[in-house]
């Protein structure tokens, strides 16, 4: 029996929030408190980076082996499985380990984030959105995943900055200690609280019949053998190079342009308010015009962006300027995450191969989880000031031509006008 309209809306708000909250953790904290996270872990640029490539590394194994895990097992307890050892994690990252105890965390995270949650939640997106409304669906996911990271993102600073009443460069270290402290363990508690939701909301989830398959892993060859798959996978991880790249943008205004940390801060918050918008619109186009041709437009965009980040120098510092362009690149970033995954109903991938699809584009297109936040940190570590910025700049943009180009090739797929229906 399919799911009422309430229902129908009560599981797409549950997935929005497990899809945000689970990445609080490994990612927000990082993301809005860079600078901070740097002197109360006692890291360098680089060290962190290569903490965080550890995540990737783990993630890679895991996006392979949970998507067929995500084609064999319901997605509710896929994910508060996931929500809930995440938020386990949180309890050891509020200790503020040294450089060998961030690679383990976010190892862990890569993991716990990962192996059972991702093709899972992409799986259950695709489900809810039915044939004619991919768009729509990652739309909607991603516009209220970038609602709820905007609003967290707004409440942290804001808790932040109160944690400050003197200022934060009157601060000291024990101070700024607490009131990263008091954001991881919010966090946290977001975390373990989203979970219970999930378990008992996706119920009433409609799901694809199980694989008759015995062997879990037997549907890789079949994907394989399917062009959009490959050209997907290019278009992701060129779009997710950028989207990692984000994290570096408040760092980029305190070390490139001398903007204080909490300007910083502000700048990187603006640019996610833009994810509810942009996702949710460029998803809605994307049912309407075609989700591929608004790939290659929001990568145009980027190539803009990042272009005038790349090649102007320290006369465009000023506060509004940085701000503007972030909001920019916001726009086409997000955009592109309600977008990439949508290519599966365009690219005729089936619905009961849809989890091992997943694991297969993944384990490539997040590959930027790996190296991207390490050779930022290199560069950034290698040239200090607005040089190591701007040569970040020069391989995004390089990334973004490429993203493009794999668009416009997805655009000319042919098309038989339905879902292959072999695999179900």
């Amino acid at each position: 029996m399919p799911p009422s309209p309430l229902q129908r809306w009560t599981i797409m708000v549950s997935l929005i929030l497990a899809g945000e909250a689970i990445f609080t953790l490994p990612y927000h904290v990082t993301r809005f408190f860079r600078p901070t996270v740097l002197e109360v872990f006692d890291l360098t640029a680089t060290e962190l980076g290569i903490a965080q490539a550890a995540y990737g590394v783990i993630a890679m194994a895991a996006y392979a082996l949970g998507g067929p895990l995500a084609d064999r097992f319901p997605a509710r307890k896929l994910l508060a499985g996931s929500l809930w050892l995440t938020a386990s994690g949180g309890l050891y990252l509020a200790t503020f380990p040294g450089y060998f105890g961030a690679m383990f965390i976010w190892g862990f995270f890569g993991l716990s984030t990962i192996l059972f949650f991702w093709a899972a939640l992409i799986k259950a997106t695709r489900a809810w959105g039915g044939l004619q409304e991919q768009g729509l669906a990652y739309g909607v996911l991603d516009s209220g995943r970038g609602l709820l990271a905007a609003v967290m993102a707004s409440l942290g600073v804001l808790l932040f900055s109160l944690s400050f009443p003197e200022g934060y460069d009157a601060a000291t270290l024990p101070d700024k200690r607490e009131a990263l402290q008091t954001i991881i363990f919010g966090y946290t508690g977001v975390t373990a609280l989203t979970g219970l939701l999930v378990w008992f909301t996706l119920r009433a989830l409609p799901e694809a019949p199980a694989l008759n398959s015995p062997k879990l892993f037997g549907h890789f060859k079949e994907v394989l053998t399917i062009p959009a798959v490959w050209l997907q996978t290019v278009i992701l991880v060129c779009a997710y190079t950028s989207y990692k790249a984000f994290d570096q943008y408040a760092l980029f205004a305190v070390r490139g342009h001398g903007i204080d940390e909490l300007d910083a801060a502000t700048i990187v918050t603006a640019g996610a308010w833009t994810r509810p918008v942009a996702a949710l619109v460029l998803g809605l186009l994307g049912d309407r015009f075609g989700v591929s041709r608004m790939a290659a437009v929001c990568f145009f965009i980027l190539i803009g962006s990042h272009a005038f980040f790349a090649f102007t120098g320290a006369a465009m510092g000023m506060f509004s300027m940085i701000l503007v362009n972030t909001v920019v690149t916001g726009i086409a970033i997000f955009g592109l995450r309600s977008l990439y995954f949508a290519l599966l109903e365009e690219g005729q991938v089936p619905m009961a191969i849809t989890g091992t699809a997943i694991g297969v584009v993944s384990v490539i297109g997040y590959t930027p989880d790996v190296y991207v936040a390490a050779v930022a940190g290199y560069l950034i570590d290698q040239s200090p000031g607005l040089a190591g910025f701007q040569h970040m700049f020069m391989g995004l943009l390089g990334t973004a031509v490429i993203g493009a180009v794999a668009a416009l090739a997805f655009t000319r797929l042919p098309k038989t006008g339905a879902a292959p229906t072999r695999g179900q």
